[in-house]
């Protein structure tokens, strides 16, 4: 049940799933679009999932790796930071955040930088889906 009391059913054909995970990427899109279809259902059935489960994804990305995490809604940025390290949750001190659209449109994290774009959040700041987050912290 959602919270909002009503029971939540996705959709998914196993049939449709096999065959999109055998074609390239490229051609997905193409797939669904001549069945009508805007999305696939695993992505539908993992986003109701999430909304279910009060769950929300941020981003980390450095040199060397990029990578989801996950956390509940309503989470504070020093929780999320403890998802990475428990002492980036420690020493917290702040999160430098842009969102994920925000993010694409300028291109680049320097891009970002330069025109002021990159926000600094406190331990009170709420996180937001789709968030990318650098934690600074001290331990």
């Amino acid at each position: 049940l959602g919270s909002d009391g009503l029971e939540r059913t996705v959709p998914v054909s196993s049939r449709v799933e096999s065959e999109l995970a055998d074609l390239d990427p490229a051609d997905r899109a193409e797939f669904l679009e001549g069945l009508g279809i805007e999305e696939r259902g695993l992505d539908r059935l993992v986003r109701e999932a999430y909304a279910l489960l009060d769950l929300l994804t941020f981003f980390t990305s450095g040199e060397q790796e990029s990578r989801a995490w996950t956390v509940r809604r309503g989470a504070k940025a020093p929780e999320a930071a403890g998802q990475i390290h428990s002492d980036f949750e420690r020493g917290f001190i702040r999160a430098e955040t842009i969102h994920y659209d925000e993010f694409v449109g300028i291109g680049s994290m320097k891009k970002a930088r330069e025109e002021g774009r990159i926000r600094s959040e406190g331990k009170e700041y709420l996180v937001q889906d789709g968030d990318i987050m650098l934690f600074r912290f001290n331990v």
